[in-house]
């Protein structure tokens, strides 16, 4: 199955991503990822996409493109595959089917995770990540036991920089600015699968997967 995942930031892509790796056996492929482990190989492309960076320029999308190419060639991606990040915007998504054309494949589905902006505004300028270990907490759901300390390692809770409410909503609102038009291209192509990401993890990820079964069973 050849899936891409949208969603806003916050609204648990990654989460829903990682539970279909261990369910139906894909990869998960972050296109950041991607660019920040060729930059750091030093491959080819990767020199090529830090030359942009550094200039503090977009990673225009014929590199990343060609990232992408290389990635969905290796053998764990011949079962299919989880894009996450990618793509963004329509000629993103346009390079992304010429790409599978020349392969001979195709997307499979577009699973769009939608919410409650606010609800997830007030979830994510609640979260907190250890400074030392990266462990996550949410002061309303899942907080430290020791106020400010890290149950697993003991190091410093802290906030992210990003995790403020006015950096969010400009975030959510890039977000929908760019990402409706997308939910139209891939609605037109009959890919598109809506699901309701104001629920536990468990019940967003039991649609997903009857979703994904409906099509491997089909394939």
């Amino acid at each position: 199955m050849r899936i891409v995942m949208l969603g806003a930031p916050g609204v648990g892509k990654g989460t829903q991503a990682k539970k279909i790796m261990k369910v139906f056996g894909i990869p998960q492929i972050s296109t950041g990822d991607l660019l920040r482990e060729a930059v750091r190989n030093q491959t080819e492309l990767g020199r090529k996409a830090k030359s942009y960076m550094d200039r503090g320029e977009l990673v225009p999308d014929n590199v990343i493109i060609d990232i992408i190419r290389e990635r969905l060639q290796q053998d764990d991606c011949k079962s299919g595959f989880i894009l996450d990040g990618f793509p963004r915007t329509i000629p993103q998504a346009e390079a992304l089917d010429r790409l599978l054309a020349d392969m001979d494949q195709k997307l499979d589905a577009v699973i769009d995770i939608s919410v409650d902006y606010d609800a997830v505004v007030q979830r994510l300028v609640n979260r907190r990540i250890c400074s030392r270990c990266g462990a996550d907490y949410n002061l309303l759901t899942n907080p430290p036991k020791v106020d400010g300390t890290c149950d697993a390692c003991g190091g410093k809770i802290i906030r992210r920089d990003d995790d403020n409410e006015e950096t969010i909503r400009r975030r959510f609102s890039v977000y929908e600015e760019q990402t409706q038009p997308l939910r139209d291209f891939y609605r037109k192509k009959s890919l598109l699968r809506e699901i309701d990401g104001n629920r536990t993890v468990d019940e967003v990820f039991a649609d997903i997967a009857d979703i994904l079964t409906e099509i491997d069973r089909a394939q």
